[in-house]
């Protein structure tokens, strides 16, 4: 179940986070799917996604998850982000990023991150993350 709606996230992130990257497409019980409009700035040579481009989507998805389980919480930090790049993520389609909590604790949130080039199949990325979440009553 969650506690917030993907509306009320994207309210939320307008306020604390307005230079947040993607758009949410869906939240769920520890879940969350994210888009991204691929533009040129986020292009490398070759005319793939850029590596900070890909691992940027996929920690803003993972605390949409998080916030979409323990709500509006402005203080919940990354402390590891691993990034496997699988394949060339394509310049000319978005990327989608399905975000999973594998684990939700009083301090710690952990998930994992799968990225798509739009259309495809096979993932073009695998992030596995942490994060720290302050104290909750």
């Amino acid at each position: 179940m969650t506690v917030m709606t993907a509306a009320a996230i994207e309210d939320f992130l307008d306020e604390v986070f307005p230079q947040r990257t993607g758009t949410i497409e869906g939240v769920g019980a520890m879940r969350a799917t994210m888009s991204l409009a691929i533009e040129d700035e986020h292009l490398r040579p070759g005319d793939s996604v850029s590596g900070p481009t890909l691992m940027g989507l996929a920690d803003v998805c993972l605390y949409v998850a998080i916030l979409a389980q323990v709500g509006p919480e402005p203080m919940a930090v990354t402390s590891d982000l691993h990034c496997r790049f699988l394949r060339r993520p394509r310049g000319d389609r978005d990327v989608i990023a399905n975000a999973r909590i594998l684990k939700l604790g009083r301090r710690l949130a952990v998930g994992e991150v799968q990225l798509f080039s739009a259309g495809d199949e096979e993932p073009v990325a695998l992030v596995t993350a942490t994060y720290v979440l302050p104290d909750r009553d």
